[in-house]
Order: structure tokens, then sequence, then C-alpha cells
């Protein structure tokens, strides 16, 4: 069908009940299945009279589709013509059957998104349509319904019908004219007429806004004590946003390994993951946010500092901007039943006590001189049926007040990334804290909870140690970190680490399990949200219905499914469920992809668990609660399983723990082809296990021993996944192990981590193999930097190494070191750092940043190897020069201002250069009396300028060239030694250039 029959279509439908509400009011059932001119004919006497009524009803329908033509050719462009006409065929389908008779008008007080509501509460959703095709009819009926109430409230016939019955609704009536009298400006000093009090009122109005706003509770589920109120402003953490048109594909779902243990550098270099950039930036250039985030991201914290922030004029960076304006904070669930606030109404949930002394139309001035804040929150909270209204609400405020600010957040569920791109709304999404983030949200979290003093359990002055006690808990643990990237979680893990003496659970299950409970059902139970607090589903039956499609999932080997195909699924279990009343499987699958914080749609018509972590471990709850075991033994070689088997071993009972690593390690026996990773998943699944009996504890540590020393790269990994249980079954020195043996224990070692693998690569720095040695310096990026190098680094000879350097707290350790040759690894630029370092031979720095200043190599006039990459303009250049033992340098010539006269050290031998344009000028080597070896790298296929200097080099012999377009070139600049080209741009005939003494390699 194409767009304007099935416009028309609707206009006549809609055209249709205006009639029946026009000339009869109360419809007979016969009556609903009569055209238009045959209603008329049976309600109207006369011809005339019948030809004039519908030419009027023929307008409206033709009204109806000036309005709907264009919205159909908008929305859901690349629909398939029958699923558009689906879609149209329920939109009539319902209307026919629908009671919009004038008592359900009325009954509804003649409001659109009331009467929406009402109408897909009591009919039945029509079936077989996709999420795309319900959503395309959730919309044109809520369309058509406003068109509809728009066109009866003109009909002459229901004035009289609507008067009547509102005479009849006293109560009703006299509370809502008290309501209206209420906001009536007081005349009192606060409110006279006109707007010379607007400034007192403001200053009033701002004051109660950052009073009320400037509190958050960190967390109560596992104490009340640590879920008292606390200072938003001290607790706040800024966090990292992402524009969802270019926001990938989350982290894909295999995992052929267990969880590395990351780097300190992860958790000390701002940099950190992804292409995301801090919230505040992100905010202060678009007018129109829709902020999207999953559950406990941090979306209403976020809404509340702005609030606070903007209430003191506390804005900085990005954000300067936005001082002055006023914030008006609304929270939508409190809106869920009755209708949205118009402007006056606002302001009732912060600051309703001081509105009745409001002067008149304040509101509106702010919205209308551009100086308001708008912040919404919570599209996600309000029931399905509401959200359609939320929309409207938004245009109609945007219509009126065109220069208003606005953030608006939801769950991604609720509200897709083109949500409000019609009212040119930029959409983000609000990331994963990285492991900076998580750090800065631990230290202030414990910041924050000072204020409780007396409250909390345990004295104030301990709080640090607790701090510290917890970080190295997450750096030491890979699991608790992935877990821990939301902002809820992390106040989650805080608040247990607090409540539990410094002491988290033994392994993930617990973990998991609370994480589970707080997403799924308690978190929306505690703040009362109207869409959670509407379903019938305990925590219980929605776990029984996530554990089923996290097994389905899994045993698939797939990590999301069709919406379609979930519902289908959902359906069939509910069936079982016989407690329940629900039996929509789509109905409850949208409430949990909506509200349990443990689904979401990576793309329309998918879904999947927000981490795989929940898949694994509701996948492994359902296979020890169906007692799918034997499923576990015959997956145990496939590394998608792994994780799922560790924690079924957790889920299982003591018969079915026996059989699962009894049945793992016969398989291992069995099956040599796979004998090492299946020895491997046995050990790792002590971790999980509360007790094994003798026989199979025995058979276990067989299986370790087996899998000792380790010998692969790959062992480490997975070894490290034991636990800190395989450290006492290392051996205590390295002697006896070939250097490979020796290499893989400390890297298994490290990835373990913590105090007792610190102290037994102690006992490995006594070994003095070159690569023993090289590995110990290594492994010193897993664990505290001064830590490590009082214990490990100051008595190894280091001055044979090279010192690698991956974040800033290794620079200050690496002071009290007998350092000479330092690799610097991650963004770097403040060389003063340097100086208090012992005078170093070799320098690399891989990533200079823009504006670095050189002139502190001052001190280290020593150097005889110096690399140099930088990413901008550089300061102090001035000092190679004066570098008199310099032998080698690498630098960047785009970074370099101005290379005319750029000195160079003039005991240098080889040079460098990366990065050349058509435009460079490498002049400035000219004549340099020691130079030998020249490597000339360029971006793009050029000749630089003043290249034919480099004949001018009398100790050249070798030049190395990559990218450089040689092919109009009558000679190279040196006629003995090699010449090596790599991807340069060649002359068809290379005779000419070459030379009795010169040699010439093409790569």
């Amino acid at each position: 069908m194409v767009g304007e029959t099935a416009a028309l279509r609707l206009g006549s439908t809609v055209a249709k009940a205006a009639a029946q509400m026009w000339l009869g009011g109360k419809r007979r059932e016969q009556e609903r299945r009569m055209d238009m001119s045959e209603l008329i004919r049976v309600r109207v006497s006369g011809l005339r009279f019948q030809r004039g009524v519908e030419r009027q009803f023929d307008e409206m329908a033709d009204a109806v589709y000036d309005r709907l033509a264009p919205f159909l050719e908008r929305e859901f462009p690349g629909m398939e013509e029958n699923s558009r006409q689906a879609a149209i065929d329920a939109v009539c389908d319902t209307f026919a059957a629908a009671d919009l008779s004038d008592e359900a008008i009325l009954a509804a007080d003649a409001r659109p998104a009331e009467i929406v509501r009402r109408l897909t509460g009591a009919a039945r959703p029509p079936v077989g349509l996709g999420e795309a095709e319900t959503r395309l009819y959730e919309m044109l009926f809520a369309e058509c319904v406003e068109y509809y109430v728009r066109i009866v409230r003109g009909l002459p016939v229901f004035e009289e019908r609507a008067l009547s019955e509102l005479l009849a609704r006293t109560t009703s009536l006299g509370a809502e004219i008290a309501r209206v009298l209420q906001r009536l400006p007081d005349r009192s000093l606060f409110a006279p007429e006109g707007t010379d009090r607007d400034g007192e009122f403001r200053r009033r109005y701002l004051e109660l806004v950052s009073t009320t706003l400037d509190e958050v509770e960190l967390f109560r589920r596992t104490s009340d004590q640590a879920g008292a109120q606390v200072r938003l402003s001290v607790a706040y953490v800024s966090l990292r946003a992402t524009g969802d048109e270019i926001r990938g594909r989350r982290e894909g779902a295999r995992r052929a390994l267990p969880l590395l243990r990351p780097d300190m550098s992860d958790w000390e270099n701002s940099g950190g993951e992804g292409a995301g950039m801090r919230v505040e930036a992100a905010l202060g250039g678009p007018t129109r946010v829709l902020l999207r985030g999953e559950a406990g991201s941090g979306k209403t914290t976020l809404l509340q500092w702005l609030a606070v922030t903007a209430a003191r004029g506390a804005f900085t960076g990005e954000l300067a901007g936005w001082n002055g304006l006023t914030p008006v904070f609304v929270k939508l669930r409190e809106y869920s039943g009755r209708a949205l606030p118009a402007p006056e109404a606002m302001l009732d949930s912060v600051a309703g006590q001081i509105t009745g002394v409001m002067p008149k139309a304040w509101v509106e001035r702010q919205l209308t001189d551009g100086r308001a804040l708008l912040l919404i929150d919570g599209v996600d909270e309000l029931l399905d049926a509401e959200r359609r209204g939320v929309r409207e609400w938004l245009r109609k405020l945007l219509a009126a007040y065109p220069d208003v600010r606005m953030v608006v957040t939801s769950r991604p569920a609720a509200a897709g990334a083109d949500w409000l791109r019609r009212e040119k709304f930029t959409a983000l999404h609000l990331d994963r804290m990285t492991p900076p983030d998580l750090a800065a949200f631990v230290r202030q979290w414990h910041q924050a909870v000072r204020e409780l003093g007396e409250e909390l359990p345990c004295p104030v002055d301990e709080l640090p140690r607790y701090e510290q006690s917890l970080l190295n808990s997450l750096k030491d643990r890979p699991h608790l970190q992935s877990l821990a990237g939301t902002p809820l979680l992390a106040a989650m893990l805080c608040a247990m680490h607090l409540n539990r003496g410094s002491q988290l659970p033994r392994d993930r299950m617990e973990l998991y399990r609370n994480a589970l409970h707080t997403l799924v059902h308690e978190r929306d139970a505690d703040r009362n949200v109207p869409s959670a607090v509407d379903s019938g589903l305990s925590l219980g039956d929605k776990v029984v219905l996530l554990r089923d499609l996290a097994w389905r999932l899994s045993d698939n080997n797939r990590s999301e499914i069709s919406l379609d195909q979930a519902a289908v699924h959902v359906g069939r279990k509910l069936a079982g469920m016989r407690h329940l009343d629900e039996e929509d499987g789509r109905a409850v699958l949208e409430s949990l992809r909506a509200r349990s914080g443990i689904l979401r749609s990576p793309t329309l018509g998918r879904l999947d668990f927000v981490h795989r972590t929940f898949q694994e471990y509701l996948a492994a709850e359902e296979a020890a609660e169906e007692d799918r075991i034997g499923n576990l033994v015959e997956r145990a070689h496939l590394d998608l399983w792994r994780e799922t088997i560790i924690m079924a071993a957790g889920h299982a009972n003591r018969p079915q723990r026996e059989e699962l690593l009894g049945g793992i390690l016969d398989r291992a026996t069995a099956e040599p082809r796979y004998a090492r990773k299946l020895r491997l998943l046995a050990a790792s699944c002590q971790e999980t296990v509360p007790q094994l009996s003798q026989e199979l504890a025995g058979r276990v540590d067989a299986a370790v021993r087996a899998l000792l020393p380790p010998r692969r790269t790959t062992d480490p990994a997975g070894l490290a996944a034991v636990g800190t249980s395989l450290l006492r079954k290392l051996p205590r020195s390295l002697a006896g192990l070939t250097d490979n043996q020796a290499i893989q224990t400390i890297r298994t070692t490290s990835l373990i981590g913590g105090p007792e693998a610190l102290g037994l690569l102690t006992e490995y720095s006594g070994d003095e193999r070159h690569e023993v040695t090289r590995a110990l310096i290594s492994a010193w990026r897993y664990f505290d930097a001064d830590a490590y190098a009082d214990a490990i680094l100051s008595a190894l000879p280091l001055e044979e190494h090279v010192l690698g350097i991956s974040h800033s707290g290794q620079v200050r350790a690496a002071s009290r070191l007998p350092v000479s040759r330092l690799r610097i690894t991650y963004p770097f630029a403040e060389f003063m750092e340097l100086e208090r370092l012992p005078p170093l031979t070799e320098l690399d720095v891989e990533e200079v940043q823009s504006g670095a200043d050189l002139s502190p190599l001052a001190s280290h006039d020593t150097l005889s190897i110096l690399s140099l990459m930088s990413v901008g303009p550089l300061k102090g250049q001035a000092i190679l020069e004066r570098m008199n033992g310099l032998v080698s340098l690498r630098f960047v010539l785009e970074d370099i201002p101005v290379l005319e006269g750029l000195p160079l050290a003039p005991t240098l031998h080889a040079l460098s250069m990366f990065g050349a344009l058509p435009g460079t000028d490498i002049s400035f080597v000219a004549d340099h009396p020691c130079i030998e070896y020249v490597y000339l790298n360029a971006d793009e296929p050029c000749l630089p300028s003043g290249f034919h200097t480099l004949a001018t080099l009398p100790e050249l012999n070798y030049l190395d060239l990559a990218n450089i377009d040689v092919s109009s070139l009558q000679r190279f600049p040196l006629r003995q030694g090699i010449v090596g080209l790599s991807h340069c741009v060649l002359p068809a005939d290379m005779e000419p250039l070459r030379a009795p003494d010169l040699r010439v390699l093409i790569r």
C-alpha cells in the first residue's frame, strides 16, 4: 500500500469515529460495522443534510490525511510494504473496537495520552507484528488519537456534554480548581505584578536547588549505615560519553582466554579506552542532548550534578558558558499516571515549598529568554504507553521555547538514538568506566563517606586503608574490575568492602549474585519506579526467565538473539510458571529489557546481555538447576564455555561437582589432544567450588602438577586464573628451569598478583640470567611502582638493561634506581621529571606530547641515543646542540616548528627523520661532519625540499628511504655505500641511479 492510500484510510477511520461521536455519542454494535456514508444515512434525515454532513467529515478525513501522509513518508522509510500494511490494519482494527464514546473521552479528561493508555490497556495488543511494526503501530495509533481528540473537542455537541460531565464531577473539579488557585502568585513581597522581584525569587530558588539536590545515596543494600545521604558535589566523578552515531558495537562476546590482569598503566594513565570524551565536554556543544545509558551508569546523578553546579554558577572548562542558567530538574517517574507538568509546575518536585510565592510566569520567562537548563530524567521509568506522551510534551515545549537548553536521559531500550532526532537532539551514550575512572570513583566514594562520621562501620581515620585495599583488589583481580564498569556496581563493591571489614567475596559467585539482584529487581523496587512496580514478577520469576534465555544463547554458541525469538522462549517458559497470570511473552520480555538492567538491544530487533559475565553466570545456574552437567563436560574443551563451566562448578551441588570435575579429568586422560586445556579448566574451577572430596582434590592437584612449570606463551593467562592457590605450587627458585620456563613462570606469577606473588618474585630476583632479568623488569608494570622498585628492581643489574616506563608513578620510583637506559611508552610531556634520575645514556620516548619542553634534558648531557617520537610541536630543541656525546637521534620532522638551523650535536653519527611532507625542508643537515647513517620517512610519497643537501654529508655511507618519491632523481646523494628503498616511488629505469661503489636495496 502506498503512503497516500494508507494516510487516506487512516484519515477516514478517524473521521468515522468522530462522526459516530457527533451523531450519537453512545455507539450501538451494528453501527461499528457501517461505513461513514451509511452511518450518516441512518442518523441524519434528508438527502441535502446527509450530503452536507458527509462533505464535512470528508474534509476532516482530508485534514488528517494532510498530517499523516508526510508522517508516513518520514517514519520507517525502509519498512517493507506488507509490514507497513500490517501496522495500519492493526490501527484501524483497534479504532474500530475501541470505546471512543463521549463518556470514555470525558473520563480521560479528553487527554490524548490518557486515552491511549486506557485503550491500549483494555485492548489485546495486535499479534504477529515485529518490533519495527509494533513501533509504527504505536506511533500511528497515538497520532490518530491526538487528531481524534482535537476533532471531537471542536464539535458543537461536545461542549454541551463536557459541561454536564464536569458539573457532575464536583469532587474532581473542586480539587482541580484548588490546584489552579494554589498556583496563583502570592501578591506579597516576592510576587507583585511585574518582574521586579524575579531576581530575588531566583536567588531563593537556586539556593534550594543547591541544597536539596546536593545529596546522593551510596548504595545501601548491604548496610543501612553505608546508605546514608552524602554530598553529591563531593562524591561526583566525571564519566565518559560517546556519540551514538560513531559508537560501534560493543566488544565481541567470544573470549578464548580468561581475563588478563591489566597492568598498572591502565590505572595510572588517564587516556583510557575507546573514543569517548568527558561527558562535560560532550555536553558543551549541542543545546539539546538525549543522554542514554544502561542501568546504574550514572544518568540521574549526572543531571543532579548539572543542576547543583548550575545553581552555584560553578561550571568550568567546556561548560563555563552554562553559568547563569537556571536549572529545572524534572523526574518523569513522578508523573506516571498523570499529566506531564506545564512550565509553572516544573519546580514542584524540587522547590514545591516556595512555588506559592513565585512571581507570575517566572518559569515561562526563564524558558523564553533561553536562561533555563531543562534536565528531564528517566524516560525509561514511565510505562510504555506514557513515553509517546513525553515526546509530544517535549516537542511542544521546544516549539514554544526554542532557545532552551535541554538534557533528557533514558535507558537505550526505551529510547533509541534517533528517538528525538526530529527535534534536533544529539544522542550521547554514557560509557563504562575505564580503570582511571574507577580509581577516581573509589577515591571520591571514600572521601564522601567521611562526612558520615560516627555512622560509619569503621573509624574515619581507617578510610584511607580501606580505599587502598579496595584499589589493590581491583588491580589484582580482573573480574572485579570487569564487573565494576558502572557507578552503581562500583558503589556496591565499595559498600560491600567497607561493611565486611575490607574483605570482598572469596570468589566471583557472591559478587555476581549481588550484582544481579541489584540490577534485576531491588534498585527499581527501592526507588518505586512505576514501570517496575507495575510488574507482577518477583525477583525469582525474573531470574528463572533470564536463566532460560542465557542457557538458550550459550547452548547455541550465541551472544545475541532476535527479539521475536526471545519473546517466544519467554512465552513458553511463562506457560510452565503456573503461579503467574501473565502469559504475554513479548510484554514480559519488553519489561525485562526496559527495567532489569541485564538485557539490552545492541541493534534494532536484537537482544543480548549487557555483560557477557551475566550470561555465563545465569547459564551456569540453569545448567545446575536443570542438571545439564553432561552437556558441560562434553563442551569443556571449547574456549567459549570456559567461564560458564567454572561458575557451574560453584552453582552445583556435591554430586554434580563430582560429576563435572571428574568428567573433565577423565576426558583429559582419554583425549591427549585436549589434555592440557582440560586439566587447566579443572584447576581453574577451584576458584568457585566450596568443597571437594579427598579423592577428587587429589586428582585436581595431580592435574595442576602436570601443568607446571609453564612452557608456552599462552600458559600464564590460563594458570593465573587458578588464583593465589597456584603460587604455593610454583617453584621457590628458578634454578633447574630453562630460560623459557623461567620466563613463563615469572609471567604467571605476575598475572596472579598480590603480596604473595611479589614475595615469590623477590626470591626469583637472585637469578642472574639476562633473559630472566628482562622478564623481572617487564613484570614491574603489574605491581605498585614503589613497592616493586624497592623489593626487586633495586637488586637487579639495571645498567645492562633498558628500563621500561609505562606510567608516571614509575618515573618517580626510577629516581631511586641505578638506571641509565630508559624507554617511556605512555604519553609524556614533563621532561622536568627526568631531572631526578641518574644521568642517562639512552632515552626513547615513544609518544612526546605536543608542547613538551626539551630543556630539562640538559641534566642528561651523557645521552648517546635519543628518540623523540612526538605528536605535536616541541620546545627547547636548542638543547640538542649541546649534547656532545649524542650519537643517534630519532625525531618527527613535521613537529619541529622551524627546521632551518635546527641544531644538531656535532658528534651525531645516525639521524632518523619521520613524517616528512612535500613542503618539509631538510637543509638543516647540510655539511654535518659526522653523520654516517640517515633514515628518511614520508607520510605520503614525496621528495622533501633540501633532499640534495644530503650530498654535502662527507661521512654518509648508508641512506635508508621509506615512502620517498625518487622517480625524478638524476642520482642519489651518495656514490658509494648503501641505499635502501622501502615503498618508494621508483623511476621506470633505475640504471642511471646506480654507481659502481653503490649498493641499492629495494624492499
